[in-house]
C-alpha cells in the first residue's frame, strides 16, 4: 500500500487568538491564525487547527513567536449553502519559538486527481494549478491545491490524473477577486502550497517515498 506523505512546519506570530471550531469524541478543536513571514518580507496568514490539549501546553498570547509540526488538511463546510473545500495547518505539535528561521515547509505525496490547469499570465510567466489528494487514516483523503510556476509548471502540464507525484514547498495564502453575476466584486482568499521542487513517483516508489 502507499504509504503517502504529508508534513508541516510552520513559524509564526499569532495574528489571531483561537476560537473554538469544533470537538471530535470530546476533544475541543480550535482555530487561530499565524502571520508567516516570507522571504520578501510579506506575512503569509495561514489558519491553524489545534487541539484545547496542545493549546494549554503553550499558552498562547497575542503576537506570541509558535512553532508548528503537523500537516495540510482539508474538511469540506457549507457557506452560504454551497459546499467549500477548505485548508488548515492541522496542528500535531506546538512549542512557543525564538527564531522564525526556514519558517514554512510543506512536503506531500500522493495522486492527482484532477487534470492540471496550465496557463500564461499577461506578463508571460506561466502557472500550473493541481489538486493532489493525499491519503490518511480511516480510508480519509485531503485534498490540497497546490500551484507551481516556469519549469515546473511546464513539467505538471504533461501529468495526468492519477499520476503520483511528491513536491516540496510553503503553504501560501493568496488573496484574489471574484466577480458576481450582478457586478459585485469580491475579496477573496486562497490557501494552496507553493511548488518549489516536484517529482513523479511510481506506486512502488510511493512506498518509502522521500524529497531530496
Amino acid at each position: 500500500m502507499d504509504k503517502p506523505i504529508n508534513t508541516l512546519s510552520l513559524t509564526g506570530r499569532i495574528a489571531e487568538m483561537p476560537a473554538f471550531s469544533h470537538d471530535v469524541f470530546g476533544e475541543a478543536f480550535y482555530q487561530l491564525t499565524l502571520a508567516v513571514p516570507r522571504l520578501s518580507g510579506v506575512n503569509d496568514m495561514l489558519p491553524v487547527t489545534a487541539s484545547e490539549r496542545l493549546l494549554e501546553l503553550v499558552s498562547p498570547q497575542p503576537d506570541m513567536l509558535l512553532h508548528l509540526e503537523g500537516q495540510v488538511r482539508s474538511y469540506n463546510k457549507m457557506v452560504d449553502g454551497v459546499g467549500r473545500l477548505l485548508i488548515t495547518a492541522f496542528a500535531q505539535r506546538l512549542s512557543a519559538s525564538e527564531t522564525d528561521e526556514n519558517p514554512n515547509v510543506v512536503q506531500l505525496s500522493g495522486a492527482l486527481c484532477k487534470p492540471p490547469a496550465y496557463r500564461t499570465t499577461p506578463f508571460g510567466r506561466e502557472i500550473a494549478d493541481m489538486m493532489l489528494a493525499v491519503n490518511r487514516a480511516f480510508g480519509k483523503s485531503d485534498y490540497i491545491p497546490c500551484i507551481a510556476w516556469g519549469r515546473n509548471a511546464r513539467f505538471a502540464a504533461r501529468l495526468s490524473v492519477g499520476d503520483h507525484i511528491a513536491v516540496e514547498g510553503r503553504l501560501q495564502s493568496r488573496p484574489y477577486q471574484k466577480q458576481l453575476s450582478d457586478g459585485t466584486v469580491l475579496e477573496k482568499i486562497a490557501y494552496e502550497v507553493s511548488v518549489s521542487r516536484l517529482e513523479t513517483k511510481s506506486p512502488a516508489e510511493m512506498e518509502d517515498a522521500k524529497i531530496e
